[in-house]
């Protein structure tokens, strides 16, 4: 399998390129408005890119999912999960695969189990990612906007703050932590993001070590989470509707 991390500074934002080296397919995961790093290095590595998709909807940059589908003939998995607000527009039009929890995108010998883990936002997911040829325990979770190293994601971008955070407990306590320990997790961002408060400048962890180290996760109550996440919540990205807007018709 092969794993590289895009890392955009003025957004404090990564993105990811998956590839299986012995069929040649690939996904990008969360892609920013210019696509043609992602097109250059899937080609230095002799890679195709088959498959595109997103976490969720962003809210801080301009996505480039859909350009990327129409520049390389890959086909977009999005997220079905969520309100009428957090759908994607353009979805049926571009022949779009709608994912729900549970469901599994094959990349080759690769598997992405999607998760569901709203908090964030409500059409939230995670991808648990596995190389099939190493064995069948996965091997990381790209946890998007809702685990950071050493934070946790903002609950207020959909609205219903206190709501949204209780979600975010129940996502992180109830499934992302029920992972194993051992598993590295690769977020959306990195220090600096408005998407949430103290994230760390680390490019990816464990999630054993999140347990011992991050802040929110160290809080077991529910009540007493909701007051920590509400109080950290950062100022609202800039254009932030608009954007949403945008990344929704896309």
């Amino acid at each position: 399998m092969y794993l590289r991390q895009f890392y955009d500074p003025s957004l404090a934002q990564a993105s990811y390129l998956i590839g299986c080296q012995a069929t040649g397919d690939a996904i990008v995961v969360d892609p920013t408005r210019d696509v043609q790093p992602y097109l250059s290095a899937a080609a230095s590595e002799g890679l195709r890119i088959t498959h595109v998709t997103e976490t969720h909807i962003h809210a801080d940059f301009v996505s480039g999912s859909r350009e990327l589908a129409a520049a390389s003939g890959a086909t977009m998995y999005l997220s079905a999960e969520g309100g009428p607000e957090w759908q994607y527009a353009f979805a049926v039009e571009d022949g779009a695969r709608l994912l729900r929890d549970g469901d599994r995108i094959h990349v080759g010998n690769v598997l992405l189990e999607v998760m569901h883990t709203p908090g964030h936002t409500i059409d939230g997911m995670s991808l648990v990612v596995t190389d099939k040829r190493r064995g069948a325990e996965p091997w990381f979770v790209l946890t998007g906007d809702t685990l950071f190293v050493g934070a946790v994601g903002r609950p207020d971008l959909a609205g219903r703050e206190r709501e949204m955070a209780g979600i975010l407990f129940d996502t992180l306590r109830y499934r992302i932590l029920t992972l194993p320990d051992t598993l590295e997790i690769f977020p959306g961002h990195q220090a600096g993001s408005v998407c949430g408060a103290g994230l760390s400048g680390k490019p990816s962890s464990t999630l054993g070590f999140e347990k011992r180290w991050n802040p929110a996760l160290a809080i077991d109550d529910r009540e007493k989470f909701i007051e920590y996440v509400v109080r950290e919540i950062p100022v609202r990205p800039a254009n932030m509707d608009q954007i949403v807007a945008a990344n929704s018709a896309g």
